[in-house]
């Protein structure tokens, strides 16, 4: 198994609910290893309630697993990109919405709310600002 001790990762989870239960297996997997998480969700999964459970029960879950408030407006997590606070930042899931936002540089919600270029790779050399 690898060691992430003393490594911080940002987990984020947008609203692609019926992969929660994955996602939660992956953070818990992290933690395992060492990795100090916060957990960051996006608008939509941090208020949406659907059949594939109730958006407090996720958050009370985030926060009981990594002992941290969950991150989950753009306020929050300006500062990720500028204080460099996390040594990696994994979405998962990443909805379609959030990777076209990401890749067109479009930066509405706290998982994607960094200010630093996107590159695109297909967009030519010049980042996306």
């Amino acid at each position: 198994m690898t060691d992430l001790r003393g490594k911080k990762i940002g987990f984020a989870l947008c609203g692609s609910f019926c992969t929660f239960s994955k996602a939660f297996e992956q953070l818990e997997k992290l933690i395992q290893m060492g990795a100090d998480v916060t957990a960051i969700m996006s608008f939509n999964a941090a208020y949406i309630d659907t059949r594939f459970g109730k958006s407090a029960e996720h958050i009370e879950r985030l926060e009981k697993l990594t002992g941290k408030r969950v991150l989950h407006s753009i306020a929050e997590t300006e500062p990720v990109g500028p204080k460099k606070m996390f040594d990696a930042l994994v979405i998962a899931p990443c909805t379609g919405n959030t990777l076209a936002k990401l890749a067109v540089g479009i930066i509405d919600t706290a998982v994607i709310a960094k200010r630093k270029p996107v590159l695109c790779p297909n967009a030519g050399s010049n980042p996306v600002k």
